[in-house]
């Protein structure tokens, strides 16, 4: 079988991306880090990185994409049998470990650029609904109907994510309390009906 030019190119960036991967591990390079000192760690060249990548934030943005992937199969693999409260639990802790500091700087970093440039980040911008559509689903299992579950998880992940925003900007400022809150703010499993003029 031959494969395309632009197969060859896909897989070429996968390799590339895999190499970044365990060139940093669970870490992120800081957006201060050049594309050379980058590439040096992950053993290639900057105009390879340029090439498969685009920029430093395009960089940032396919590990972030990646890091991201490999963690929520762990949590998708503990949703099976939880329940939604579980789901929270699991991605609050899972996301607020001190190992993952630098990846979520790193997330509101490149967050920022996307709000900007868009059409820059479309992967990236696309691989965040993973946890909202698996919230979803917990929530539609435990009795809510399509729209209000979509609801409630959308609204539950900005919650968390303002949280560790919050925890980045004054470490220590959010905590396992606030989850509690979040949960105990969609116990009841209904989303209020806005009322006509409202």
């Amino acid at each position: 079988m031959i494969l395309s030019s632009a197969e060859r190119k896909g897989d070429a960036r996968e390799r590339l991306l895999a190499r970044l991967l365990d060139a940093f591990d669970e870490d992120l390079p800081a957006p201060e880090v050049s594309l050379r000192e980058i590439a040096a760690r992950a053993g290639t060249s900057h105009a390879l990185l340029r090439y498969h990548f685009g920029s430093l934030p395009g960089v940032l943005a396919a590990m972030l994409t990646a890091q991201r992937s490999r963690d929520n199969e762990a949590l998708f693999e503990a949703a099976r049998c939880g329940t939604f409260d579980d789901l929270v639990v699991a991605i609050w802790q899972t996301y607020t470990r001190p190992e993952q500091l630098s990846r979520v700087r790193g997330f509101f970093h490149v967050v920022g650029l996307a709000a900007y440039s868009p059409q820059d980040f479309r992967e990236f911008i696309d691989s965040l609904d993973d946890l909202t559509t698996m919230l979803a689903s917990l929530a539609e299992r435990e009795g809510l109907d399509v729209k209000e579950a979509l609801t409630l998880a959308s609204v539950t992940i900005a919650a968390m994510r303002g949280l560790l925003l919050q925890e980045i900007l004054t470490p220590g400022g959010a905590s396992e309390d606030a989850v509690a809150l979040i949960l105990r703010m969609s116990k009841n499993r209904s989303v209020p009906r806005t009322r006509p003029g409202l």
